[in-house]
């Protein structure tokens, strides 16, 4: 599932190629009425993307597991970003499609999802933040509503949690996923499975710099990149290639190349660490 940085990469090359545009039509599984509206902003909160519409209402996306955003242009030039698939690059509408809006302008933007687990809906702008799935996330990480004693008391209250399971958790910080948080943890220089409640103030500060740090970082690459995905400004996420651990084990550490990144198991999901970088004190942890 694309996490926080490759939906904002998507939204910021969105927001480029549909600001203004005004919707002609919109066909598809999800019957969405919008003919005639235009779109004002485009907007995202956690892995949700949301456009809103000159007429009150917004359409909401979530891309799940497989979907993708193709945005084709009236002069053949494409965009493109989500789960990578052919459907990028060959001819549309395919039987990945699921909702296709015709613009004005006569460029089109393809909502493609292979298992059709992603989901499309139209709903007043005021209730965007009373939806199910917004109202319970927490604050995006830039915002100021994630500060330190926030994150601290958030570690506090699931005290018996390990580490990396809270953040995981949507309704702590949105947007943050597996390979964000095994990131920031080897950057913080905490072990995964460590007890939320056995964090020091001093790595309690460490840890909400380096999600801040780790998290502008996957903006700023574009996101990442397993197979072929492109991204909606035209470009290649290529944030691991400058990953500290994720999908590294085997390789040298990059702060110590005398030891390698291994692969763990922590809260049901692969995990990868420094040994080093990340002692785990010699109590017993919940894992």
């Amino acid at each position: 599932m694309p996490e926080g940085p490759e939906v904002e990469t998507i939204r910021r090359g969105l927001e480029l190629g549909l600001t203004g545009q005004t919707v002609a039509a919109a066909t598809g599984v999800f019957e969405l009425p919008v003919a005639g509206a235009r779109i004002e902003r485009v907007r995202r909160r956690g892995k949700v993307l949301v456009w809103d519409l000159s007429d009150g209402r917004s359409v909401m996306f979530h891309l799940k597991m497989t979907g993708q955003m193709v945005l084709v242009k009236a002069d053949g030039e494409r965009f493109a970003g989500g789960h990578p698939t052919d459907s990028m690059a060959s001819a549309l509408p395919d039987k990945s499609t699921r909702e296709v809006f015709g613009f004005a302008s006569g460029d089109q933007l393809f909502f493609n999802d292979q298992r059709k687990f992603g989901w499309v809906k139209l709903v007043p702008t005021a209730e965007v933040e009373r939806d199910a799935l917004v109202a319970r996330m927490g604050p995006e990480v830039a915002d100021d509503a994630f500060s330190t004693a926030y994150l601290g008391a958030v570690l506090a209250r699931h005290a018996k949690a390990p580490v990396k399971a809270v953040l995981l958790d949507q309704s702590v910080v949105a947007g943050v996923g597996n390979i964000y948080v095994d990131e920031s943890l080897n950057l913080a220089r905490i072990h995964p499975a460590r007890l939320a409640g056995s964090l020091t103030p001093a790595e309690v500060k460490r840890l909400h710099a380096a999600v801040r740090e780790i998290m502008a970082l996957g903006v700023e690459h574009g996101g990442t990149s397993f197979a072929h995905y492109v991204n909606s400004l035209g470009g290649r996420g290529d944030y691991l290639q400058h990953a500290r651990v994720f999908r590294r084990e085997g390789q040298p550490c990059r702060v110590h190349p005398d030891t390698l990144i291994q692969k763990i198991r922590v809260a049901g999901r692969g995990t990868h660490i420094c040994p080093k970088c990340q002692r785990l004190p010699k109590v017993k942890y919940q894992i």
